[in-house]
């Protein structure tokens, strides 16, 4: 693959005109955090039939499943090997980045874990509101003082309370939709009672309804981007589940003795998510800044003249070919039946979100004093941009992940 398609770019052209008609005009309110993101995006999917071929895919593959014909995955693959969601994702990361982080956390994350590691049964009780968007999902793995090392330095455990259930204590922080999810996926550590060092026990994965009783959720956070997305801290004051709630109903992680693993899984869709985010906002950052160089004049000419300026346009128009090339041969393999390791698509991650900040600060800078304002909208996308280098993981652990997958050969 090596260009979009036409159906692609029709698909471009029509969610471009619905952003135009429906997203533009709420800018403002979503970027304040007062308007929440959830009624755009559910009108969003049901304008393009989304939600109703979700919700037409999962009986399909629930009915498939329980005629013992396969078994549902998850892990995000879907999305990738999708050209429609992945232009879904860009398009919006360019006018309200945070519009696309709500949703591929509700209907990406959190479905896919449910998804790959659930029970028929709980597949039904919870996929066909979340798949629609008419339920709001969260992915509650992060804690105050865990960071970068989710796994291994979660504090939030579980433990039996005898009566066949659990008790969940603990914290969440940084966590999208947060403040406002109707079903939240949780990691805990399960705590047995004994000596085993808290690094080393097993991470199990609960669903929770919003309104249980011992659940909080904060209040949105105040932040530097993404202020369309709701993002705040999740509660646990002995929250009693019931042994249903815990996906797959069993303790045996198989060979993944942590249970990590489907975290990971999470990780790899996720990161490889953020180029085509990285992309959106590179897009729109050329797109204005080459509107804003033949329009604006200095000394009597256009500043696109300038050779300065085309420096700034040429070095964007790099950036763009090179995270679009990235997501094409993702895209291409994820069709041959090889998606990108961990390493792989946390290189991804590394390069495009370094670009797209690049390329952002960059369009502030050729807009001059006007690229300061909110008006020009650049400013946003800056902000918006540097989220992604810390979001899905600090770009500091993306090397880690990049160093280890060349060590392992």
């Amino acid at each position: 693959m090596f260009e979009w398609s036409d159906e692609d770019l029709m698909v471009r052209d029509a969610l471009r005109s619905f952003i135009d008609k429906e997203i533009r005009p709420h800018i403002d309110e979503l970027e304040t955090g007062q308007l929440p993101p959830y009624d755009i995006t559910r009108k969003l999917l049901a304008t393009f039939g989304v939600d109703a071929m979700n919700r037409e895919q999962l009986e399909k593959e629930l009915a498939a499943e329980e005629a013992g014909e396969t078994k549902s995955k998850g892990g995000g693959g879907g999305t990738l090997s999708s050209s429609m969601a992945l232009i879904l994702n860009m398009e919006l990361a360019g006018v309200s980045l945070g519009l696309v982080g709500s949703m591929g956390v509700s209907m990406g994350l959190t479905v896919s874990t449910i998804r790959s590691r659930g029970t028929l049964a709980q597949k039904r009780r919870w996929l066909p509101e979340l798949v629609t968007m008419e339920k709001v999902g969260a992915w509650a793995i992060t804690e105050p003082d865990s960071g970068s090392d989710a796994l291994g330095g979660m504090k939030t455990t579980v433990r039996r309370d005898g009566d066949g259930g659990y008790l969940l204590k603990g914290q969440k922080t940084f966590i999208t939709n947060g403040p406002y999810a109707d079903t939240i996926v949780v990691f805990a550590k399960l705590d047995e009672g004994d000596d085993t060092p808290i690094r080393d026990r097993k991470v199990l994965t609960f669903v929770l309804d919003k309104g249980m009783e011992g659940l909080t959720q904060g209040k949105p956070f105040k932040k530097m981007g993404m202020m369309s997305s709701p993002t705040g801290e999740l509660f646990f004051d002995d929250v009693k589940l019931s042994a249903d709630r815990l996906l797959g109903e069993t303790e045996d992680t198989g060979s993944d003795k942590r249970g990590g693993e489907g975290a990971k899984a999470g990780f790899t869709a996720e990161r490889v998510g953020i180029a085509a985010l990285s992309l959106g906002i590179i897009n729109e950052c050329l797109r204005l800044s080459l509107d804003y160089a033949k329009n604006r004049k200095l000394w009597g000419q256009e500043i696109a003249q300038f050779q300065l300026i085309q420096l700034k346009l040429a070095e964007m128009e790099v950036a763009r070919l090179n995270v679009q090339n990235m997501l094409f041969v993702a895209m291409e393999a994820m069709k041959a039946g090889k998606p990108p390791t961990l390493a792989q698509a946390s290189a991804m991650k590394l390069y495009s979100s370094r670009a797209a900040t690049e390329v952002a600060m960059e369009a502030v800078q050729l807009f001059g004093g006007n690229g300061y304002m909110a008006e020009y909208r650049v400013e946003q996308l800056a902000r918006d941009a540097k989220s992604l280098m810390i979001y899905a993981g600090s770009n500091e652990i993306q090397v880690t992940h990049v160093a280890k997958g060349l060590l392992r050969g």
